[in-house]
């Protein structure tokens, strides 16, 4: 699907007028398709104190990287600063002279990525601020290269890279990564990941999507599918036809509940065994608002709102887990928004409910931890 708003203002008039009446000017954004390039053609690596790559970041990148740095005769489409060797004040100049000097020669939706030394394994106070001063550069420098369709991210591991690094170095140097931008990792005593097959990641997993007919619901659905997992979507009846028809097109399986139904738990816990056992991932996208002034809402408005967005959550969840329908390293995902963090004009029920899913997510995250991990 093309965004119009993006192709007008990409256009010779388009550009023209939107600067002038001062409206944004969103880049294209070069973005993963259905058969998504493994990583971005050539990354250049560096970093202060670094006569040869990292092995663990040459495994990584394997024939996408290059020896020689960016220039006007040799853009790059990723850069890796590794600066986990900076120690001092005097070093960080480092970080300035390189981005200075090469950023220009950086290709529209290229990629950057910094690696750190987490603060807690520094051996001064020092060298700890200057580490965790890479949070507001890398944060900063994203603002300022996103004009282009760039985003920069930060990695924190150990002082020698473990192989858990590497995941999240690939996934930061696709085109899968476009929308995401300024995220700071901190990959300290993670388990080291498997990466094969890197191209369908998901192949061997079930996902169950709520919401799943159309919009942000159906997007998750297809992205899920298209990294190679099993999708069941779950709507309502009224979008029965349509989510079979989408369900049909990836490859996967409808399911039909109204998720505020006191008997759906139990419902969509029996289909689930019915078609595949248990799942891996659970998505919970399914919500609506119900737009009002709090001084004008009426009662059932909160109701309604509070109930799809909240709590059918807790109560799937509670359902799930007492079955044990999620495998090992399963993952349980609820999409919040930024009414939940900022607020909105009319929407203090919907801004409650999104408010809340986060502190759900906050206070089941440690408990599921150690249900669900090996």
């Amino acid at each position: 699907m093309t965004d119009r708003y993006i192709s007008f203002s990409q256009s010779t008039i388009g550009n023209k007028l939107c600067r002038l009446l001062g409206l944004p000017i969103p880049p294209l954004l070069k973005r993963a398709g259905g058969q998504p390039s493994e990583l971005v053609a050539r990354i250049y690596v560096t970093g202060i104190e670094q006569q040869n790559t990292d092995p663990v970041i040459s495994s990584a990148l394997g024939n996408h990287l290059i020896l020689e740095p960016p220039a006007i005769a040799m853009t790059v489409d990723g850069v890796v600063f590794d600066a986990r060797a900076i120690k001092t004040i005097k070093q960080a100049e480092n970080l300035y002279a390189f981005f200075h000097e090469h950023m220009r020669y950086i290709a529209p939706s290229g990629k950057i990525v910094l690696i750190g030394l987490s603060p807690s394994l520094c051996e001064h106070p020092e060298q700890a601020s200057i580490q965790r001063g890479l949070v507001g550069f890398v944060k900063s420098l994203a603002k300022e290269v996103g004009r282009k369709g760039i985003t920069a991210n930060l990695l924190y591991n150990e002082k020698s890279l473990s192989q858990s690094i590497v995941s999240s170095l690939r996934f930061f140097l696709s085109y899968r990564s476009a929308y995401v931008n300024g995220q700071v990792v901190n990959l300290i005593n993670e388990r080291s990941l498997v990466l094969e097959p890197w191209i369908k990641p998901l192949s061997g997993k079930v996902a169950l999507v709520t919401g799943a007919s159309r919009g942000i619901g159906l997007s998750i659905a297809q992205l899920l599918a298209r990294d190679g997992a099993k999708v069941i979507g779950l709507d309502i009846e009224s979008a029965k036809t349509l989510l079979e028809q989408e369900m049909v097109n990836i490859g996967g399986q409808a399911m039909v509940a109204n998720i505020t139904d006191t008997n759906a738990p139990e419902l969509i816990s029996n289909e689930l065994e019915r078609l595949v056992g248990s799942i891996d991932i659970l998505v919970h996208n399914a919500g609506i608002t119900k737009d009002k002034m709090l001084s004008s809402m009426h009662k059932s408005h909160w109701q309604q709102v509070m109930s799809v967005n909240l709590e059918a959550i807790v109560r799937i969840n509670e359902e799930i887990l007492k079955r044990e329908l999620i495998n090992q390293s399963g993952r349980i995902i609820c999409v919040s928004s930024i009414s939940g963090i900022a607020g909105n004009l009319g929407q203090t029920n919907y801004a409650m409910s999104k408010a809340s899913v986060i502190g759900l997510v906050d206070s089941m995250s440690s408990a599921l931890q150690e249900k669900i991990s090996p």
